[in-house]
């Protein structure tokens, strides 16, 4: 990175430094919207009971799914920019950039009526318990009433980050998450308004977030070489919207199949009762911290994957695979023993004083979270790969075979057939993590990841 621009180039240094340099922000990052996620359930549930904690999280559960076009979308824009960069093929950074913030926006508001329409019907698809119900539907729909600003934020964190930097993301979800924070406690501890309050502080937080970073990037775009205007957001480039939707679609895709499989898991769960409702929201948070390194790295590595495959170096694809390997494998390992040794500690924090309903399903579900931990470690390495490589037929099938085959299959196959009940949902879910990690290795290893190299491969690395 020069004096001139903010841009950086993964292409040559090292390739550990680089990686925890341009991960930790993302890992304080990731952490932070965990807390954010968490604030919500630990205040509801300590205020309302286990009926708050289950709103919280099938309300959750309902509004996260429409976030599937962001992320997907967002997640491909980045590969993108990465590999514009790598290619050497900045001037067209701008007109790629207004095209994505472009078409999202509009995805934003087609998902968000959507949502409201049909916001009845997926709340009683997920059989939200009765107790539960009126928190779910108010904190559903403040959500996707603010869908815009989550979509927001990931637009302009997946430019941030596709540029190598995401040391400023962290600082606006930073901001975010001491704010949603300060609202939680005014709006539920102090003003009653329950789950819905809780939403319309992560509604409020994630508003404010997007207007210092969209602020931010239009006062520096030189410094990011956006010689952007009006029109590009409005008249959209077609070659550069076709490598959009091409490698988004499948992205989007995984995302929306994943998050539905997710949704088919918890409508059986919740059918088990409020304490089996309001325990899976907190294992799905406690699940997520797993993900903290995992996610991380991913988004790290997809960046440094895309720019040397751009490039043509194959073997720093390589260094960089086997060091997210090591760092992931590490951290799993960690979290498995932490859990193993202080379960009740860990899991009483989400819950009222004599939920003991609650806590009693924690020692069954502790080898789970263990491979909960361990799969999100070894698919990291191979999401990096198959993201970073933009190969949209393998990232299709990654979508259909990780997102739904695998996931709802497992969960039916130990839920329902083998009748191990919630616990059995639990552990399809946990053992379908493991998908990406083995289509990547028939990918690493077919060398079908090398053709999206556009320049020749050099030695020298």
């Amino acid at each position: 990175m020069n004096q001139k621009t903010r841009i950086r180039d993964f292409t040559t240094g090292s390739i550990p430094r680089q990686l925890i340099t341009f991960a930790t922000p993302l890992f304080l990052s990731n952490l932070l919207q965990i807390v954010y996620n968490m604030v919500d359930m630990m205040v509801v549930g300590n205020v309302m009971g286990k009926a708050g904690t289950s709103a919280v999280s099938v309300g959750g559960d309902v509004s996260n799914l429409l976030t599937f076009v962001a992320m997907g979308f967002a997640s491909a824009g980045q590969v993108i920019i990465a590999r514009l960069i790598g290619a050497g093929e900045r001037k067209k950074l701008a007109r790629f950039v207004g095209t994505m913030v472009g078409f999202l926006t509009v995805a934003a508001v087609i998902m968000s009526v959507l949502g409201l329409i049909l916001q009845d019907t997926m709340l009683t698809l997920m059989k939200t318990p009765d107790e539960a119900y009126t928190g779910a539907v108010a904190y559903s729909t403040v959500c996707m009433a603010g869908l815009i600003f989550m979509y927001g934020y990931n637009m302009t964190s997946a430019i941030l980050r596709g540029m190598g930097d995401s040391t400023r993301p962290f600082i606006f979800i930073s901001i975010a998450a001491v704010l949603n924070l300060i609202l939680d406690l005014v709006f539920v501890a102090g003003l009653h308004m329950g789950a819905g309050g809780a939403a319309l502080a992560t509604i409020i937080s994630q508003a404010v977030s997007v207007v210092i970073s969209t602020a931010y990037l239009v006062r520096k775009r030189r410094a990011y070489e956006l010689d952007i205007h009006m029109s590009d957001f409005v008249k959209w480039d077609k070659p550069l919207l076709r490598e959009l939707i091409g490698l988004g679609v499948p992205m989007a895709i995984k995302t929306c199949s994943i998050q539905v499989s997710k949704l088919f898991v918890n409508a059986f769960i919740n059918g088990y009762g409020v304490a089996v409702s309001a325990f899976s929201g907190i294992a799905n948070k406690i699940a997520s911290v797993s993900n903290l390194i995992s996610q991380s790295m991913n988004v790290a590595g997809s960046t440094l994957v895309g720019q040397n495959l751009a490039a043509g170096k194959f073997k720093r694809v390589q260094r960089v695979m086997l060091t997210i390997t090591i760092i992931t494998s590490a951290v799993s390992i960690l979290l498995s023993i932490a859990i193993c040794l202080f379960p009740e500690a860990i899991f009483s924090l989400f819950t009222a004083e004599g939920d003991t309903d609650v806590l009693a399903l924690v020692d069954g579900y502790l080898p789970i979270a263990v491979l909960m931990f361990m799969g999100s470690a070894f698919r990291s390495m191979m999401n990096s790969l198959l993201n970073g490589s933009g190969n949209h037929r393998v990232n299709f099938a990654t979508a259909i075979l990780d997102g739904i085959i695998m996931r709802i299959g497992l969960a039916v196959l130990f839920g329902l057939v083998l009748d191990m009940k919630h616990y059995g949902f639990w552990l399809g879910d946990a053992l379908a993590g493991f998908t990406p990690f083995f289509i990547g290795l028939v990918f690493y290893f077919s060398g079908a990841w090398k053709k999206g190299a556009k320049v020749k491969a050099t030695e020298e690395d």
